[in-house]
């Protein structure tokens, strides 16, 4: 019977004609068989394969765990706020040194970089001009003395004659006036002399404050003239640094006493991160606002024992700007922005997430301070923020790194 029925199933249509050429009646009735067994299997099939679904339908697959993600406690304590402003260095004086002659140079009379006393001798011109000059005033010095003291004798000898008539007034009047014109020269031609003598010294070029002397811009055998700089001597003990402030800021500084006290325990960033040994404090706020950049300068003075500091120099000023109370603090990797909207994942007691947008303040070193949208002891996601949406459940684990809060500027 299995054998008949895989061979009529497997017959085809063609097949029958041909098996039953010449009896129609056979054939309408074996093909009516066929079809009916065809349909029958069809049926069959489709059967089990809907069981077979049905089955594999009803078998549940086991729910994901939640994920995992790191909280933390919204803080609340005391800060201060700190603010940092990009400064630079300049000596309290800083001295071009020019010659005040003309003069080749001879000789470099001090060391390159090294501290120099005032008076020090720190270039020589060549001094046979000067001398020169020195000498031709003292000629004419010594003629106009003798010119005086010649009118002087005129004047003595006059003085008896024109009592005794023998001499007119006229010739002691104008013995007189000889003797006055050769005073006056004399003292002229002493100024002279006193100014070459003047200029003899200047050939020796001196250092004007004591201070570090920079590297010399000239070399030997230059023509030095009064317009020449020769180097640059800057007194760096104390030192200052000029910064920019916003106009907001000063503003702020002025009606706060916060502002006041901050200017006088100022830090020093010096470039490799480093915090200067020395706090400095405000010394001059300027009279003027840039109008272009809306900024005021404001100068701060630092001591510098050993010389540390050196003019060019940038470094970074911070000061405590404002001591806010109370102020809700939560880790900066905790926050997710997008297109200037800040938002929190916030777990609840029956751990699900809830996506809460928040207000940020200025920073405090790692931490945000926030302004609203958040409570204190609230726990907040650390690490895992991409991962969740609100209304999931997670399991939070502790976040062990929120005391890392090292003060920096603000917002």
């Amino acid at each position: 019977m299995k054998k008949e029925l895989e061979f009529r199933v497997s017959l085809r249509p063609r097949d029958l004609t041909r098996a039953f050429r010449g009896d129609a009646f056979q054939l309408r009735r074996a093909i009516s068989q066929l079809s009916a067994k065809r349909l029958n299997l069809i049926g069959t099939l489709m059967l089990s394969l809907a069981i077979s679904a049905g089955c594999s339908s009803t078998t549940e697959k086991p729910a994901p765990p939640p994920p995992g993600v790191t909280v933390t406690p919204v803080l609340q304590k005391d800060v201060s706020l700190r603010q940092e402003w990009v400064g630079t260095m300049l000596g309290n004086v800083d001295a071009d040194i020019r010659p005040k002659v003309e003069g080749f140079l001879l000789t470099r009379l001090y060391q390159e970089g090294s501290y120099v006393q005032k008076g020090r001798p720190m270039f020589q011109l060549d001094r046979r001009q000067a001398q020169a000059a020195v000498e031709q005033a003292q000629g004419k010095l010594e003629r106009a003395h003798a010119a005086l003291m010649q009118a002087q004798i005129d004047v003595r000898r006059y003085t008896p004659l024109v009592a005794q008539k023998a001499v007119s007034q006229a010739e002691l009047d104008k013995a007189t006036s000889s003797e006055r014109a050769a005073t006056a020269e004399m003292e002229a031609d002493q100024a002279v002399l006193d100014n070459a003598n003047l200029n003899l010294g200047w050939t020796t070029v001196t250092s004007p404050i004591s201070g570090i002397a920079g590297i010399a811009k000239v070399g030997v055998g230059d023509l030095m003239t009064p317009s020449t700089v020769m180097t640059t001597i800057s007194s760096v003990d104390p030192i200052y640094v000029d910064v920019s402030i916003a106009e907001q800021d000063y503003l702020r500084f002025k009606r706060r006493d916060t502002g006041q006290k901050a200017g006088q325990n100022l830090e020093l960033i010096l470039g490799d991160g480093t915090v200067f040994p020395h706090r400095g404090r405000a010394l001059v706020v300027n009279r003027e606002v840039d109008s272009r950049t809306g900024t005021i300068q404001v100068r701060g003075e630092f001591p510098n024992p050993g010389y540390v500091l050196r003019p060019g120099q940038y470094a970074r000023i911070r000061a405590v700007t404002e001591l806010r109370k109370s102020a809700l603090l939560i880790p900066q990797q905790a926050v997710s922005e997008l297109q200037g909207i800040y938002q929190v994942g916030v777990v609840a007691a029956d751990n699900k997430v809830e996506i809460k947008s928040v207000k940020l303040g200025p920073q405090t070193g790692d931490m945000w301070v926030v302004e609203s949208g958040l409570e204190a002891g609230q726990n907040v996601v650390v690490d895992g923020l991409q991962r969740i949406k609100s209304g999931m459940t997670v399991a939070p684990t502790p976040f062990k790194d929120t005391q890392t809060n090292t003060p920096s500027g603000g917002k």
